[in-house]
């Protein structure tokens, strides 16, 4: 017979061997050489463990020395709840894979110590560090109590300087409606000759007797506003204290009162003389009346 000659080309071989039988597994491995963990068929197929028990196993011998593995933390790593987390741990605890003693520290606080073994009934000696006992010191002599020193008293606080009330505005001694309105004019009017002396209505009526006592006493209403611009700062801060102090602090004398005028008594005719006298009544001047007796005769007699 001929050789046969066939057009297909055969498949490709796969890495993988088949399997001879059609059920069954096949191990496809690959040679790890970082981050693996031996784990004995003796664990791996328990026949007596569950699989929860085994899986958990292979996870705790997979950890690095110092890993948490509380029943807190497994949970929060794993969907199994804490009870079959709590089941788990004792079976291997009775299978010999796991080992767990509580102790105590020199705190005072109890925490667990867990022991994992590859190999159940091969327990090696653990090394724990056990704290050192700290050396007994033996009491030095009470040293002599030194005087209790009574510590000053602290320097009260000084009290803060009290701030002084501005002095009252002046008043006038009798209320003139005219003044009054003089005086609020001549205040609204300020702003006219100095912008920066521009004042607010309630301002206005508070000092307006102030300039009406200064009105009262003869002074005109232009030497007031001379004297209230006057010499002003760059920038008033306070234009109404400002004009308050000056109204205070400037302000002008009373008048003196006017002098009573002495008028001469009137012009008299003495009765014996007919000579004109300053006298306040009818009679005889001054020589006629000196060593004579004055005779008084009615006017009509004469």
């Amino acid at each position: 017979m001929d050789v046969q000659h066939l057009s297909a080309p055969s498949r490709a071989t796969s890495g993988v061997p088949r399997p001879v039988a059609r059920s069954g597994v096949t191990h496809a491995n690959t040679r790890l050489t970082k981050r693996y963990t031996v784990i004995g068929n003796h664990l791996a197929q328990h026949r007596e463990l569950t699989l929860v028990a085994i899986g958990l196993a292979v996870h705790i011998q997979s950890l690095p020395a110092g890993a948490r593995i509380g029943i807190k933390c497994l949970t929060a790593r794993f969907p199994e709840s804490e009870a079959r987390i709590a089941a788990a741990l004792r079976e291997l605890e009775a299978a010999g894979y796991l080992e767990r003693t509580r102790e105590r520290l020199p705190s005072g606080r109890i925490v667990t110590h867990t022991v994992s073994y590859n190999q159940p009934g091969v327990r090696r000696a653990v090394r724990v560090p056990v704290p050192k006992p700290e050396p007994v010191r033996v009491p030095a002599p009470a040293p002599a109590p030194e005087p209790v020193r009574v510590p000053e008293p602290a320097p009260k606080p000084k009290p803060a300087p009290a701030k002084l009330a501005p002095p009252p505005l002046p008043q006038p001694l009798s209320p003139d409606p005219d003044r009054h309105r003089a005086a609020v004019d001549l205040l609204a009017g300020l702003r006219c000759h100095d912008p920066r002396l521009l004042l607010a209505e309630r301002d206005v009526q508070r000092l307006a007797p102030g300039v009406a006592t200064w009105l009262e006493r003869g002074a005109a209403p232009d030497s007031v506003r001379r004297a209230l611009t006057a010499n002003l700062p760059g920038d008033p801060r306070h234009p109404a204290a400002l004009l308050a102090h000056r109204l205070g602090a400037l302000l002008p004398p009373p008048l003196p009162p006017t002098p009573a005028v002495v008028r001469p008594h009137p012009f008299q005719t003495c009765d014996q003389c007919e000579r004109a006298f300053r006298a306040p009544e009818p009679g005889c001047c001054r020589d006629c009346g000196a060593g004579a007796v004055t005779v008084f005769r009615p006017r009509s007699a004469r």
